[in-house]
């Protein structure tokens, strides 16, 4: 649906003026191109085209506005004209010429000419007919020729019918001339092109006017970094001009003020680089080439498994099972406890693919008595996918809680709570350990539980039914050595598949049964898993396997992602699919005997091939466990289905695809000397060498009748068989070809004039919308990235207001994705639409549309401060974006395009079919449908990892269309112009018969000219550490190469490379719209062998016409940087211009001239001319040269008499020679320079190297290492304005390297000290952290003053309540132990502080914006705003380090003990504080070849030694009062005051204090570590002192090294693990740079404390029981029995350290621990059975619940309601008593009080203790009196009386009683009822 308007003239306009014309219909607006000087009549022909979603209305309004166009001021209108489009909706087309009105609505003598048309939805309107093709429009020419409606073009008319060569036949001219023209790419289309853009007409006269936020593909390179202009020389802007990059020949004026254009809203890509012009004709390759899915990487899963909590059961004895795949280890038992302890940690390690990784299960299980010989019982298990652990903030949960639950019966309900910490790293991620609330709030188990966000705490249980219908389209799989026998004797060879299902589901497997021999199985089964709701576990792996008697092998795989299948949203819907049909993909469909891709099958990597495709469905339902009739198994079942219509995947539709090839090239030479050609197949059609199953068609078309025949298998040449009414036969694959050589490394096919075809017939059902919605996502998705691109490319190059740009990205985002929920609103009621098809639209528009309002606001909160965090939340919006578009539920398999050499299958390109498939909608359609793509083919599987997957196999040339056949009318529209069509001969007489080639008549010839200037941070590609690099650059079929430059990663080529008579086929205004792509690959070159490849980039020329002039604004062209790929990471940058210049009538000698060498040296070299090479400027680089350090052997020979060389742009400098490096490895001159010239661009500063040799005898010299560093950025010095106030301090800043980082020119002036702090909190509460210098990291803590401090103690006094309870702490706990482990407590606060003002800040700086808009837009922005602005957000990261510093010192929760706190850092010193590197740099140098594989040498292992030094670069001459400047010493040049660097001697202390998550070392899975610490000569190894089983060790020592620096500044401490037998193996080491610290401004001159006192160690661990109350028979016990439980205690930790051996055969102790809890016990003694246990109660000693003070008092709810109980620490009170309950699990699983202890608790010292002693039980010293226990204790039958008398009496004496009384009653009452009516009788008778 598509409304189309032709503005063709508007005439009787005044005077003499540029004009210019803008349509809007339904929002959007299109502006015409300038016409420059009319005169009365504007000729605009110009045709805009509005996609519309929905009908049109007839009331809806046109209106067209015609302004005159000034550069400096706002357009004037001369007038409008509005039109309603009722005539237009009823006739399909109107023409119409009309008077203007002016403003006050009066008509005015100026018309306007225009034709509407109206193209609605079902095709009624506008047929095609024979006559409109033959009616060309031209452009001179205003004939009334009609638009063919269906084109989908936007016709652009000054394009069209001059173009066409009197050669072509009418008909084909027009359809041609109707191509589609995509500028509106975007939804705010521009019917123009930019103003610089190499397409605004050939001629170049008529200027166009830029509109808007979307440029079709514009950019297309830029994700690439295809060129970013740089500004030019001379362009000194002021810093608040819009951010219209150097629009070329648009006046800047006239972008700002001109149409009211916002400069928000151009995009950077049609701004930037004229080389990301992209036209409608190309789409964008892609750059990464190597696979990385289905390579095996490394993967460490640690888990620690602390404590479990409330396990269902009777005295357990349980054990946990930790499962990770396969694999399992197991803690220790603990005995009769509910509540077990462990803090024992597991490591598993893995080397698999990523897709194996996370899909592993983890698996904990808390079993009861498990031992060598009984396997135990299973109290409750939990089970989540790694890739769930690994998709969590750090990858990891730290100290949660599993829920436990039995999968064996659902209706149990919970079985207790595990606490852990799970962590997945991956190789090359971060660690970090989180900083952790405090034990009171992890014991809140509820808001602590193992699950990621948004799961709900209580899941239910959910029956998965994956239902499994038929499959078709299967390769021929019996390959197993049986079938050959059979075969071989028989003569039978039945190659057919006995295919199954296997579904794999969260460490579940089920199988449907196996259909024998059959291409299109038929199951109607379905598999039911049983598992918690939401489960934890991502995928469902569906595999089709082929059984077999040997093995049973996949033959595809597919994996249903759960979370794109549901939405756990309030809006949200339970996961469904189908029933849809699943493509699998994987190896070749070869016949043979050993597949060497199978593991493609098994879906690990990119599949090659389509293997078959599965129709299935999948539903859940949440089971309701209270129903007594549910199967409480969790076991897999598979059960019969219902089957489902044929038709109710959608209705059988015939597809089109065609394909051209034209070009192909690059390829390799291996394969060079045989014919080639290409196959493309999709799905099995087209597919010829491997056998097809092709479907019988005549079903398929009628929708399937239920006849399931056997399909044939046909073997097809590729003249298949013809349809039945013969109207077309597929063309798959091109004639094979012999390549030709391009040069030694590739070869290309000779496709010039003629380019072959092909062209395929298929069938799908026709679900085309899913594949819309996801393009129409993806295209937003594109645009957005693209944005985000330009936004960090102008931040990267410092280009002024990238936040306009990112506001202009965000407008964009909002009104395309209002254009979705317009589009995708469409067709809601398709039959076969399911039931996700529904809920996902319905949630991606819910999505899109609030995507859309976020994208609103976020825009108005844009601005210069603000703009980082909110460039990280756009790009959640581009990560959501491409969630959403990924349709679950496919429809067309992907196309695949083999290249074959010898019907053997070589290399491949896989193309989704959403990318190719047409629409008449543009935004629908797919952004490679009917373009030029190229396409790099790569090698199959395993083959193309490492260096053979960076290898180019192939670069194709190649134009697809995929549709319905019906649609096929247009499938051409898009190929360049020129061409005729080549049809097979049989289908002569059919005119919609497809081309098999097409030959082009038109062909331009062109020069390239490529300008090598530079390359830099190259690949070190030999063993020193160094390349000999050079480029080779194709073009189309011709390469050339630069000059080989030896032993450098930072080559300067500066070398003109020139491609003559480059023939290029196609209209010649095409090629300057959409010029080819260029290729640069960079090698190495070796003596021997062929060079190495080591990396690749691409970039589209700046292209001249003949008839266009060689000048300004886009010649010549500017240098730009490329980013160099190698597989999938970048490897360098390119620094290049390209142009290419057509060769006119007049030859060459037209062309601008080329400067023949001008430097002899280089025989015919050409350099680059001087309009592109960079403008230079002379520099001065001053070289800092310290030491060298940690130099190694260089071919097994020691480093003697090294030196350092240092080159920049050719120029360098040499070090003085060092005479000994074992003696002194400090260098003798420490400053040296040399003048260089270098750009004034300092974005193109080429790096500076570093090498170092030894100088050997005989003057021979060889290379240690070399070190690049890439920007010299840091080292610039710019002499300050003198004009500044502080000129003086920030000279000596500058000069005083010693004193200041060179950061001077963003300082504060200095007197300034900068206080941060929080205006509520009054200045006297603080212990304030001071600044001394904005530029000086040095803090000095301000002590609050002593009188304050007095207060504070007064005020506590005083202050009454709670805090009369806080007691200063006791010295004698105050160690320094105390006070480290409150420091790491008060940084724990810290970081969760600085979180939650992080978060603070965000709502506040949404409240500011509004007045920060006001501040932005005043026209006051310039001095004043700027310096509020900066006054209110300073330097961010400043910010955070004061912010850190001044935290602690708030005023602390009142119970919080004050304690004097040490500074902990939360990470390494050199991190926190920059490497000490604040004068002296170390520079790592490096040796040898980067290994081909990742997981070759890393760079750690290439290093072989360090260059200290550091360098100044500045711009000669300098200002004369710095080198006037007192004291300032010429030698030094910039280093004035550095300190000499002679040898000195130290005293190194080194404080070990301890050690955590040590990795485990041990079979045991733990380690026993001791310390080594290595300075220089000394070696201290603390072996003896060794920590048995343990890693979390505090070592707590202390060791003095004396050294001498520089010799001996590199300490190593490391931590070992001792074992008994063979070497110890080392856990791990740190290094650290002792020099750096003690040179740097930042030393550490506080005192540390001199002694470290070690610990007590513990005795065993102890269990203590009284002895027996016999026969009670009251219930009560009495005892007085005494406990002694000695320990050790950590007041820090809170924590009893005790020590035991494991087991009888361990070597010796371990020690743990293990919180201070106390558990009483109650058991009934028997003599010959088991003890039954009655219950117990827990104690945490540092929190338990007071006792009662009677027994009454004592109740249940001590134990479930302690958090309102008044709660006591034994380690405060020091004595307690009272009543506590005691309690256990009735069999209902409820707690119930099952008897009440009186106990009194009472703690004491070591010292005490020796005082006032105490015996064990009643014994001496100070006994116990002996219980007063009745006498029933005795037996029973030496005095039975006794004990009856003790029941009577006392324990059921009132029972008697009241028994006797109500006996008595009852007496009394029959005595009364049976004497009653004696007497009644005898008084009413009166006797």
């Amino acid at each position: 649906m598509a409304l189309l308007l032709q503005l063709r003239t508007v005439s009787g306009l005044r005077g003499k003026a540029d004009r210019i014309a803008k349509a809007a219909f339904r929002g959007l607006s299109f502006y015409t191109r300038v016409l420059e000087n009319c005169e009365d009549e504007a000729r605009f022909d110009e045709t805009f085209r509005w996609p519309v979603a929905s009908n049109i209305d007839g009331n809806e309004i046109l209106e067209i506005q015609v302004f005159n166009y000034s550069k400096v001021f706002t357009n004037r209108l001369i007038g409008t004209f509005r039109m309603v489009l009722q005539k237009v909706v009823e006739e399909g087309q109107v023409e119409v010429t009309d008077t203007l009105i002016d403003d006050n609505n009066s008509a005015i003598q100026t018309t306007v000419s225009i034709e509407i048309r109206y193209q609605a939805l079902d095709g009624t309107v506008g047929a095609w007919n024979d006559k409109e093709f033959l009616e060309t429009p031209s452009v001179h020419t205003e004939g009334d020729g009609r638009y063919p409606l269906e084109t989908d073009s936007l016709l652009s008319s000054h394009r069209q019918g001059s173009d066409i060569s009197p050669g072509k036949s009418n008909q084909q001219s027009a359809e041609r001339s109707f191509r589609r023209i995509k500028f509106n790419d975007g939804y705010k289309s521009v019917a123009s092109e930019d103003p610089e853009d190499p397409r605004a007409k050939a001629k170049g006269k008529e200027k166009r006017h830029l509109v808007l936020p979307f440029r079709a593909g514009k950019g297309v390179f830029s994700a690439m970094k295809l060129g970013k202009t740089r500004p030019s020389k001379d362009d000194h802007r002021k810093q608040d001009e819009p951010a219209v990059l150097e629009a070329e020949d648009l006046d800047q004026k006239a972008m700002r003020q001109g149409g009211g254009l916002e400069p928000d809203t151009i995009s950077l890509a049609s701004v930037t680089a004229v080389t990301t012009n992209v036209s409608n004709k190309r789409s964008k390759p892609d750059i990464k080439m190597e696979p990385s899915a289905g390579r095996p990487m490394d993967y460490q899963v640690s888990i620690t498994i602390i404590e479990a909590r409330q396990l269902v059961g009777l005295n357990m004895d349980p054990v946990v099972c930790v499962e990770v795949g396969e694999e399992k280890k197991y803690t220790s038992m603990k005995e009769s406890t509910n509540c077990p302890y462990y803090n024992e940690y597991f490591v598993f390690d893995f080397h698999v693919p990523p897709d194996v990784m996370f899909d592993k299960i983890i698996k904990l299980s808390v079993i009861h008595s498990k031992n060598l010989l009984r396997s135990g019982t299973l109290v409750g298990s939990f089970k989540m996918d790694v890739g769930t652990v690994y998709t969590q903030p750090e990858h990891q949960f730290y100290h949660k809680w599993a829920i436990l639950s039995d999968p064996e019966d659902l209706t149990a309900g919970l079985k207790g709570y595990l606490k852990c910490d799970i962590a997945v790293v991956g190789k090359g991620d971060n660690i970090k350990t989180p900083h952790k609330a405090n034990e009171t709030d992890e014991d809140d188990i509820e808001g602590n539980l193992l699950l990621p966000d948004g799961v709900p705490p209580e899941r239910q249980w959910a029956r998965f039914y994956i239902k499994i219908y038929r499959a078709e389209g299967l390769p021929r799989m019996n390959t197993s050595i049986m079938a050959n026998v059979k075969k071989a004797l028989i003569g039978e060879n039945k190659d057919l598949v006995d295919p199954y299902v296997q579904v794999v589901f969260a460490g579940q497997k089920g199988k449907t049964s196996i259909q024998k021999s059959s291409y299109e199985p038929l199951w109607n089964e379905q598999i039911v898993f049983t598992e918690m709701f939401p489960p934890l576990c991502k995928r469902i792996k569906i595999q089709i396997r082929d059984s077999d008697k040997v093995n049973d092998v996949a033959i595809g795989t597919h994996f249903i992602d759960l979370r794109k299948i549901s939405n756990e949203g309030d809006k949200g819907f339970l996961p469904t699919f189908g029933p849809a049909w699943v493509n699998m993909y994987g190896s070749t469909r070869n016949y043979t005997l050993m597949d060497e891709h199978q593991e493609l099958n098994e879906g690990l990597g990119e599949g090659v091939s389509f293997r078959a495709r599965l129709l299935m469905s999948l539903a859940v339902e949440i089971l309701d466990t209270s129903n007594p009739e549910i199967n409480s198994s969790t076991e897999v079942q598979v059960e019969q289905a219902t089957s489902v219509a044929d038709n109710c995947t959608g209705k059988m539709e015939e597809f089109f695809l065609f394909g051209a090839f034209l070009e192909a090239t690059m390829i390799d030479r291996k394969i060079g000397d045989k014919p080639i050609n290409f196959e493309v197949t999709i799905g099995n059609y087209g597919n010829q060498i491997d056998g097809m199953t092709k479907p019988n068609l005549r079903r398929k078309k009628e929708g399937g009748d239920g006849d399931e025949e056997e399909s044939e298998l046909l073997q097809n040449s590729s003249e298949d068989e013809g349809d039945e009414d013969g109207e077309l036969v597929s063309v798959s694959s091109s004639q094979p070809v012999k390549p030709l050589v391009t040069d030694r490394n590739y070869f290309h096919l000779p496709y010039f004039e003629k380019k072959p075809c092909i062209y395929i017939k298929s069938w799908w059902q026709d679900q085309r919308r899913r594949l819309y919605n996801a393009n129409i996502m993806d295209k937003i998705a594109d645009k957005l990235e693209e944005g985000l691109n330009d936004v960090q490319e102008m931040i990267k190059t410092e280009k002024p207001h990238p936040e306009r740009r990112l506001r202009g990205v965000l407008e964009e985002l909002s009104s395309g994705c209002l254009r979705f929920v317009t589009l995708a609103d469409k067709d809601q009621h398709h039959s076969s639409r399911t039931r996700l098809d529904r809920e996902r639209l319905k949630s991606c528009m819910r999505e899109l549309e609030n995507m859309g309002q976020q994208a609103t606001t976020l825009r108005s909160q844009v601005k210069k401060n603000t703009m980082k965090d909110k460039l990280k939340l756009v790009q959640n919006f581009l990560q959501k974006l491409r969630f959403l578009a990924d349709e679950p539920q496919h429809t067309i398999p992907d196309i695949f395009i083999w290249m074959m050499s010898n019907n053997k299958r070589i290399a491949y390109a896989r193309i989704p079919s959403k990318d190719i498939l047409y629409s008449i909608v543009d935004e629908e359609m797919g952004k490679d449908c009917a373009k030029v793509k190229t396409i790099f083919l790569k090698l199959p599987g395993k083959r193309g990892f490492g260096p053979a997957g960076w290898t180019v196999q192939a670069k194709m040339e190649m134009y697809l269309w995929l549709g319905l056949n019906k649609q096929r009318k247009d499938f051409l529209s898009g190929l360049p112009c020129g061409f005729e069509e080549k049809k097979t001969a049989r289908g002569q007489n059919l005119p919609s018969f497809p081309p098999i080639s097409l030959l082009y008549t038109k062909k331009q010839v062109f020069q390239l000219r490529a300008h090598m200037y530079q390359a830099r941070s190259l690949f070190a590609a030999d063993s020193s550490g160094l390349s000999d690099p050079f480029a080779r650059v194709f073009f189309i079929s011709q390469s050339q190469c630069t000059e080989v430059l030896n032993e450098t990663l930072c080559p300067t080529w500066d070398q003109l490379l020139v491609f003559d008579n480059v023939e290029l086929y196609g209209e010649a205004h095409e090629m300057r719209d959409d010029p080819p792509i260029i290729v640069i690959e960079i090698y190495d070159q070796d003596t021997v062998g062929k060079a190495d490849f080591m990396g690749r980039t691409f970039a589209k020329p700046v292209v001249k016409m003949s008839d266009e002039h060689y000048c300004p604004p886009r010649f010549p062209p500017q240098l730009e940087y490329y980013q160099i790929y190698r597989g999938n990471s970048t490897a360098g940058d390119l620094l290049a211009a390209f142009e290419l210049l057509q060769i006119g009538p007049g030859g060459k000698s037209d062309l601008p001239p080329i400067d023949g060498p001008t430097d002899m040296d280089r025989g015919p070299i050409l350099p680059v001319p001087l309009g592109i090479r960079p403008v230079l400027s002379k520099y001065r680089v001053e070289i800092l040269f310290w030491g060298l350090r940690d130099l190694k052997r260089v071919n097994l020979a020691q480093v003697d008499r090294p030196r350092v060389d240092i080159e920049c742009a050719g120029k360098g400098v040499q070090s003085a020679l060092i005479q000994n490096y074992k003696k002194n490895p400090n260098f003798s001159t420490l400053v040296k320079w040399f003048e260089v010239d270098l750009p004034e661009n300092e974005l193109l500063h080429p790096p500076l190297n570093i090498r170092v040799v030894d100088c050997r005898a005989f003057g021979r010299y060889t290379l240690v290492g070399s070190h690049a560093v890439s920007s010299l950025r840091k080292f610039i010095y710019r002499p300050p304005d003198k004009k500044a106030q502080h000129w003086n301090m920030t000279a000596k800043h500058l000069n005083g390297y010693l004193a200041v980082a060179n950061r001077a020119h963003r300082s504060h002036p200095t007197g300034e000290i900068v206080v941060n702090m929080e205006p509520e909190v009054p200045i006297k509460k603080m212990e304030t952290m001071v600044k001394l210098e904005a530029n000086s990291d040095a803090v000095v803590k301000v002590d609050v003053s002593e009188e304050e401090k007095e207060k504070k103690k007064k005020k506590k006094k005083g202050g009454g309540g709670e805090e009369v309870e806080e007691e200063e702490p006791d010295e004698s706990m105050l160690d320094w132990w105390s006070k480290y482990f409150a420091s790491i407590e008060t940084m724990k606060e810290q970081l969760r502080q600085q979180e939650a003002a992080a978060a603070e800040a965000e709502e506040k700086e949404d409240m500011e914006i509004a007045e920060e808009i006001k501040l932005d837009d005043s026209p006051m922005k310039g001095s004043k705003g700027q310096a509020k602005n900066k006054e209110k957000y300073k330097a961010p990261k400043d910010d955070k380090k004061k912010k850190q510093q001044s935290v602690p010192e708030l005023p602390e929760k009142k119970n919080k003990q004050k304690i004097d706190e040490l500074k902990v850092f939360n990470k390494e010193l050199e991190t926190e504080f920059d490497n000490f590197e604040d004068w002296l740099h170390t520079f790592n140098l490096l040796r040898g070849k980067i290994g081909d594989n990742d997981d070759n040498a890393t760079e750690e292992e290439r290093i072989v030694g360090r260059f200290k030094g550091s360098m100044c670069v500045y711009k000669v001459p300098l200002p004369d009062d710095v080198t006037k400047e007192a004291g300032y010493d010429p030698n030094f040049g910039m280093f004035q005051g550095i300190p000499s660097n002679d040898p000195i001697n130290v005293l190194v202390r080194v404080y070990i204090v301890r050690a955590t998550d040590l990795h485990p070392a041990d079979i045991n899975g733990k380690a026993d570590p001791y310390i080594a610490i290595k300075l220089g000569k000394t070696d201290i190894k603390d072996k003896e002192n060794y920590i048995s089983k343990q890693l979390n060790p505090v070592f707590g020592k202390s060791f003095d090294i004396e050294a001498t620096f520089p010799m001996e500044s590199m300490l190593t401490v490391a931590v070992y693990d001792w074992d008994l037998v063979g070497t110890d193996d080392l856990i791990g080491e740190t290094k650290i740079d002792l020099e750096n610290r003690y040179y740097s401004k930042h030393r550490a001159t506080c005192g540390v404390s001199q002694t470290y006192s070690m610990w007590l160690k513990g005795q065993q661990e102890d269990k203590q029981d009284t002895d027996v109350h016999y026969h009670s028979l009251t219930g009560e016990g009495n005892f007085n029995w005494r406990y002694i439980f000695p320990f050790d205690y950590l007041m820090a930790e809170e924590k009893i350290v005790i020590s035991k051996k494991e087991s009888m055969f361990s070597w010796d102790e371990t020690e743990y621990k293990i919180p201070a809890r106390l558990t009483l016990q109650v058991w009934d003694a028997d003599h010959f059975s088991a003890d039954d246990f009655l219950g117990a109660i827990e104690l945490d000693l540092n929190r338990f619940p007071r006792g009662a003070k009677t027994s009454k008092q004592c109740s249940l709810e001590m134990v479930t309601n302690e958090a309102e109980l008044p709660m006591v620490s034994i380690f405060k009170q020091k004595r307690v008593k009272g009543w506590w309950p005691f309690v256990a699990r009735d069999e209902n699983d409820e707690l119930e009080v099952t008897g009440k202890v009186e106990a009194e608790l009472h703690l004491l010292t070591a010292e005490e203790a020796e005082k006032s002693p105490a015996g064990l039980a009643r014994n001496e010293p100070d006994p116990l009196e002996k219980p007063n226990r009745p006498d029933t204790s005795f037996i029973w039958f030496l005095n039975p009386l006794k004990s009856i008398k003790y029941l009577i009496c006392t324990r059921y004496k009132w029972l008697i009683i009241k028994i006797v009384l109500a006996l008595l009653l009852l007496i009394m009452i029959a005595l009364f009822l049976y004497s009653m009516p004696g007497y009644m009788v005898k008084k009413l008778l009166g006797a």
